[in-house]
């Protein structure tokens, strides 16, 4: 009777083991948004003495990063919400992939109008980093200086290419190389 009850309670009790892993091991709760936060400061008492909460600390949405409250002398920082997958083919096989995560680098002014400019400059980035790997930039040693600056010079002509927005830098958050 216990054999035929094994193979049943085996999975049941890692199924369930692996549940409460995974929520042990779950990042907390997101901060409070700056409308809790406001609700908070309305019902605790005022304090003249209190410094001002912090806009600037404010989380960004979901499409991109940056500081949406950057002055215009300030800099802002545009994310890619999802990163960038270049295939690695040669001789018509799909050897690796590289993955990359990109941000650019602009005044604080211009991040909404990059926000609205997103798909166009996904599509030029793309577009390079596919040339880039075509030409073997990403063959040997491609985490030398010298090949992430030709990189990033690359990618900046490409994002300005398709956009007047003033864009400062192209940076290079993540790189890697996944076997295919």
């Amino acid at each position: 009777m216990i054999r035929k009850l094994i193979p049943i309670a085996l999975p049941v009790l890692a199924l369930v083991g692996g549940a409460f892993g995974g929520d042990m091991l779950r990042a907390p709760a997101d901060p409070p948004t700056h409308e809790a936060a406001a609700a908070d400061d309305h019902a605790a008492p005022a304090d003249d003495h209190a410094p001002a909460p912090d806009d600037h600390a404010a989380a960004s949405d979901d499409h991109g990063g940056g500081d949406d409250h950057a002055a215009a002398g300030e800099d802002g920082w545009f994310t890619f919400p999802t990163q960038f997958f270049v295939p690695l083919v040669r001789q018509g096989d799909m050897g690796d992939l590289m993955i990359i995560t990109l941000t650019l680098q602009t005044d604080g002014a211009s991040l909404e109008a990059l926000r609205k400019k997103e798909h166009a400059l996904r599509d030029a980035l793309l577009r390079q980093l596919l040339i880039h790997a075509n030409t073997g930039g990403f063959d040997g040693n491609f985490t030398a200086d010298r090949n992430l600056v030709v990189l990033r010079q690359e990618l900046a002509k490409a994002a300005t290419g398709v956009t007047d927005l003033p864009i400062k830098a192209v940076l290079i958050e993540d790189i890697a190389r996944q076997q295919g």
